[in-house]
């Protein structure tokens, strides 16, 4: 889909890695833009990851400013910590030109899953997580709902592609992936401990309990995740 020459909007832009490989992609007479809200982030990314096509600028999903400036506009397991993603969507669609497309890549978190099945600790910590995310109203079943998302947007040609991450023991670097939930236990965990979604000892007893057990005995992890495009109506 990309080509060289081709403008493309970045949205939810994280560290930038994405966003670099795209304006890598499009060249030098293309245009990248990333966009993120978090300050930190931005902060060096331009310096980090210079190319003439690349700039990063700091803003929200929700108040884009940009109109019919791109070919593409994509965001990648962003929409998922948006509370207002049809605004979200909104937006983009108003960035890109007529007849461009839309890439949306998100989570379903109810359906990810674990062999064998993981601790009662940690369960009791990831049904806490997902009433936590639900308290900010963050969509746990994004992936599912994009399609009607983009529907009620005024968005035509809709393609749903898979694209799973699962990850097997015998995989390469197995074990980063499989420590993915060990980190959401220690960073967003006390927020939920705050929230009132768990409690502190069960927060202590899902870390004690995942972290040996995704070292020895998980074989498999499934992130449920897709690929939804679809266009700008011309």
């Amino acid at each position: 889909m990309l080509r060289p020459g081709m403008s493309v909007l970045d949205v939810g832009c994280g560290t930038g890695s994405i966003t670099y490989g795209i304006a890598k992609a499009v060249g030098d007479s293309g245009r990248v833009v990333g966009v993120d809200r978090d300050a930190t982030l931005i902060e060096g990314l331009q310096e980090h990851h210079s190319l003439p096509s690349l700039e990063f600028v700091l803003g929200d999903a929700t108040s884009l400013i940009y109109r019919a400036e791109f070919d593409i506009a994509t965001a990648a397991r962003t929409l998922q910590w948006i509370d207002d993603p049809a605004a979200a969507l909104a937006k983009m669609k108003d960035a890109v030109k007529p007849g461009g497309a839309i890439v949306i890549l998100d989570y379903n978190h109810v359906s990810n899953s674990w062999e064998p099945d993981p601790p009662a600790a940690f369960r009791t910590f990831y049904q806490g997580f997902l009433a936590w995310r639900d308290s900010h109203h963050w969509d746990n079943q994004m992936a599912e709902h994009l399609p009607d998302l983009m529907r009620a947007a005024g968005l035509t040609q809709i393609e749903v592609h898979n694209q799973d991450e699962v990850i097997g023991r015998d995989d390469p670097d197995h074990q980063r992936h499989f420590d993915v939930w060990g980190y959401v236990i220690e960073v967003p965990g006390d927020r939920i401990v705050s929230g009132g979604f768990l409690m502190p000892d069960q927060l202590r007893a899902a870390a004690d309990a995942f972290k040996p057990w995704a070292a020895t005995e998980l074989m498999k992890q499934t992130m449920v995740l897709r690929a939804v495009v679809a266009r700008v109506p011309e």
